[in-house]
């Protein structure tokens, strides 16, 4: 059955119905013109859009993958401030055609993701469109923000998890140029070891923002790695006014990567300094603060830097993505 069959009306009473649990602090949710809610804390408030063709390609994306993904990229948002995520708003525009199987799928994903992250959905909108368009408001608190600004010479540069990762699960799902059903558990032609493979296209699919609980009140400064470790550490380091060193042998990297990169004759380094997409945590800190992330360099007073295991510069292409660049 199409949505142009059901009407907007129809489809909103069966969200409202869907997620009409209240969490702490929700006074009034999803019905009425507006939610109404009381904040606690700093109010974070973050949005995102994903656009079909730009941001997600159908061909290997499922509705529950996207679903899932869409909230992750806005909590990593509140993540990367040092906040909690509270609730979420959603606004979903689809073409007339669009089946009711795409839309539970995808809903099934957004519910997925609220259980992950302890969130509530409390409104939003449902449009009619050319394509698929699709973009969410994350809400949450902090008792302390964590800016990108804050860094200072002499702080050292830390991330959680692996990286590279997100691009090479995108690179092994082009090759594919199909679905796949990963949550699933449906088995795949792979052009390497499944465990690798499911590993890395996960990373791409339905990425998990990192919980940045253990870095209050000891991060300096913080963003999450979205569009690529170089580009958003440029980010940080323009906000707060200083420059860094990476040591290149210190960036961790999963064995899945080192694995498939070697199989599709990738660079795993490359993947992991200009691949997007990861959403982990990248941080300064304190040198005297004891932290468990792996340390990757130090701040400098200007300029950023790669340096390999004897200290040489390298040169490495500050790629990575960025809307309205000419992408290679």
């Amino acid at each position: 059955m199409k949505l142009s069959q059901i009407g907007e009306l129809s489809l909103l009473d069966r969200l409202r119905k869907r997620f009409c649990t209240r969490s702490r602090g929700l006074i009034l949710g999803i019905g009425d013109d507006a939610a109404v809610i009381s904040p606690c804390g700093k109010t974070l408030v973050t949005s995102d859009m994903m656009v079909e063709g730009v941001h997600f390609d159908l061909s290997w994306t499922t509705p529950f993958q996207l679903g899932f993904k869409l909230v992750s990229v806005n909590i990593s948002d509140i993540y990367a401030m040092g906040g909690i995520p509270r609730y979420i708003l959603l606004n979903f525009a689809a073409s007339k055609d669009c089946t009711t199987r795409f839309f539970e799928d995808f809903f099934d994903g957004i519910e997925h993701a609220l259980k992950t992250y302890a969130v509530s959905l409390v409104g939003g909108d449902i449009s009619a469109s050319d394509r698929i368009m699709l973009s969410v408001t994350a809400i949450g608190s902090a008792e302390t923000v964590i800016r990108r600004q804050g860094a200072r010479v002499g702080d050292r540069i830390y991330v959680t998890g692996t990286l590279g990762d997100a691009a090479c699960g995108l690179e092994l799902l082009r090759k594919l140029k199909r679905t796949v059903d990963l949550e699933k558990g449906r088995r795949y032609a792979l052009p390497l070891a499944r465990e690798a493979a499911v590993h890395l296209m996960l990373r791409h699919l339905m990425p998990v923002a990192r919980d940045p609980s253990e870095l209050r009140g000891k991060a300096t400064a913080m963003i999450d790695v979205s569009d690529g470790l170089l580009i958003d550490l440029g980010r940080l380091c323009r906000e707060s006014g200083v420059g860094a060193r990476i040591r290149a042998q210190d960036i961790p990297l999963s064995d899945a990567l080192k694995d498939a990169a070697s199989s599709l004759g990738l660079s795993a380094v490359t993947l992991a300094l200009s691949g997007g997409e990861d959403y982990e945590l990248l941080f300064t800190a304190s040198p005297k603060k004891k932290i468990d992330a792996a340390c990757i360099g130090e701040v400098i007073r200007s300029g950023i830097m790669v340096v390999d295991g004897k200290g040489r510069r390298m040169n490495i292409s500050h790629k990575g993505y960025q809307h309205f660049a000419v992408q290679g």
